[in-house]
């Protein structure tokens, strides 16, 4: 299998949606592993052995402390080296949901150059003051270095978070991640030509969580890291979707979702197979 990308999905803790996880990466033509985080911190398993890695959605550790603190921890200082060097090798990750919560609370989200893990963002309770489960609409950066959304437009998927709401300490410093367009998606309203992204504030439930500049996903500097808030991996088909009934889908039942996946996994057999 030298010629199919080697995906870590992470497991273990709370993590759920690691199953649906890896049938997306097996859907776009990788080889997905089922890897517990506790193989990589004891030394069962080293990340070196993968091409992309994937922190999947979920409830880890219950969100004690806060959603995806406790897990974030956990991969910050219990495998920090394996994951500086994962990404300074050029290797793709992902977080969604629950996993875009661990790599912004680890400090991988938004980042830096030198990948010193510090964190400068976090993800907080939604405004609505409840969980959230709808269908949202996203629009994509298309000057962002994000790998994992080239040439995307919209699209429609579901959130399910009670903590989505991507909050930093100072409008300076998200200026700073805007101007260097890791800024990646951003909600909007469906009816609303493209392109109609803005960072006035929305009103909910097309901002879903009042995040700042109604930012639904952001990368690393380098393009390789992303995390949004929304589940791509749950519109992977046409009849997931909430509207396919209505719609004309042919004998075309790709959902809208798999374009990131594909995206991803393209990525890695042109760059590290």
């Amino acid at each position: 299998m030298v010629d199919i990308p080697q995906v870590a999905v992470l497991t273990g803790f709370g993590i759920n949606c690691d199953i649906e996880t890896m049938a997306v990466f097996e859907m776009a033509g990788a080889k997905a592993h089922r890897v517990h985080v506790n193989s990589l911190v004891n030394g069962e398993d080293n990340l070196d052995n993968y091409h992309i890695m994937a922190v999947p959605g979920g409830f880890s550790f219950g969100d004690h402390l806060g959603s995806g603190r406790l897990l974030g921890n956990r991969l910050r200082f219990g495998i920090r080296e394996q994951v500086r060097k994962f990404v300074k090798d050029g290797k793709p990750v992902i977080g969604i949901c629950n996993g875009f919560q661990v790599l912004v609370k680890m400090g991988l989200l938004p980042g830096d150059d030198e990948v010193s893990l510090e964190q400068t963002a976090s993800l907080t309770l939604n405004d609505s003051g409840h969980y959230e489960d709808r269908w949202v609409t996203l629009e994509f950066n298309n000057n962002s270095p994000c790998v994992w959304t080239k040439g995307l437009q919209r699209m429609r998927t579901p959130v399910r978070h009670g903590e989505g709401k991507f909050v930093v300490p100072s409008p300076e410093l998200l200026d700073k991640f805007e101007d260097k367009q890791q800024i990646v998606a951003q909600y909007v309203k469906s009816e609303d030509e493209y392109p109609s992204a803005t960072s006035e504030p929305l009103p909910y439930p097309t901002c879903p969580n009042a995040s700042m500049r109604n930012i639904a996903g952001v990368c690393d500097p380098s393009g390789l890291v992303f995390g949004l808030m929304p589940h791509p991996e749950a519109n992977h088909s046409k009849w997931l979707g909430a509207t396919w009934t209505r719609e004309e889908n042919g004998d075309d039942w790709i959902g809208e979702g798999m374009a990131i996946f594909n995206n991803g996994v393209k990525y890695a057999k042109e760059n590290l197979l």
